[in-house]
């Protein structure tokens, strides 16, 4: 069930590895079926958040799908290739870009604001729940990357932009990147040096991709303190994170009081020294 060792040599050179399985068609079918339910059911979301909120900012915290997910035995066997035998979930997240729109993500290294420094103990496995291929706005990444330290990012709040504050890398060598297409349940391991974007979707089918951040219990966010996370597989032995079971139910009130908990913890750090207003990360009492 782990990786190859032709796919962990690809990610320890490069910085990514693409096409690795994850899910059945079957399964990829349900899980998409459940997503769009949701959206169908439960569009407003809840405690004055849209349901499209709680996709993109800690989802596992109040959707059991989410959390169930980041338990895939068969991706955590993958992960533990990565990152060893103790494993803990950061983040959950689903980025949708709907067919024959302008949503991108612009050049960026996924670390920069998550306030745990140059680590190289984290890792993104990202799930294709549709069919991501170029034409609808696969990631593409450049090789090797992951090896540069932490490098300036500006902040362009471009409406089309997925992410929270448009985040960009000036003056990227674009001939050097590598697009990496996904089947429905297919997935990619990213690391968070490594630049990666995507573009728009031009195709007639919506874009579906999971995010789910790995880290081990080594990993500190020293700014701030400990931060939240699911131990997911091992033991952590470092006791440096405050351990959380993830969601109970479709947005119980003791989950959503443990979300506004967690985002006013994280929200110093992920829109800190922002250039404007990071809404995804505002919490009751304005942005951070």
């Amino acid at each position: 069930m782990g990786l190859t060792e032709t796919e962990k040599a690809a990610y320890a050179k490069d910085g990514f590895v693409a096409g690795v399985p994850a899910f059945s068609a079957e399964e990829t079918a349900a899980i998409r079926a459940e997503i769009e339910a949701l959206e169908a059911q439960h569009s407003a979301g809840a405690s004055g958040r849209p349901l499209n909120h709680y996709f993109r900012v800690n989802g596992q915290l109040v959707i059991p799908l989410l959390a169930k997910l980041a338990r895939t035995p068969a991706i955590l066997e993958k992960v533990a290739d990565v990152l060893g035998p103790n494993l803990l979930v950061w983040s959950v997240e689903l980025f949708i870009k709907e067919p024959h729109t302008k949503s991108v993500v612009s050049w960026h290294q996924d670390i920069t604001y998550w306030g745990m420094g140059e680590t190289d103990e984290e890792v993104t496995a990202w799930v294709a729940l549709s069919d991501v291929s170029v034409e609808a706005g696969c990631m593409r990444f450049i090789p090797g990357s992951h090896k540069n330290s932490i490098v300036d990012h500006a902040d362009t709040f471009d409406e089309d932009n997925l992410l929270s504050r448009g985040q960009e890398i000036a003056d990227v060598d674009e001939t050097k990147s590598v697009h990496g297409p996904l089947k429905p349940g297919e997935m990619s391991f990213h690391h968070g040096r490594c630049f990666h974007a995507s573009g728009p979707n031009q195709s007639n089918d919506r874009r579906i991709g999971l995010a789910i951040r790995y880290v081990t219990p080594e990993v500190r966010q020293a700014d701030t303190g400990p931060d939240y996370a699911i131990p997911v597989r091992g033991v952590d032995m470092h006791q440096g994170w405050i351990p959380v079971a993830g969601a109970s139910s479709l947005f119980h009130p003791d989950d959503l009081a443990l979300y506004d908990q967690v985002l006013k913890h994280q929200s110093t750090t992920l829109a800190g020294n922002a250039d404007g207003d990071v809404a995804l990360y505002e919490t009751a009492g304005g942005s951070a």
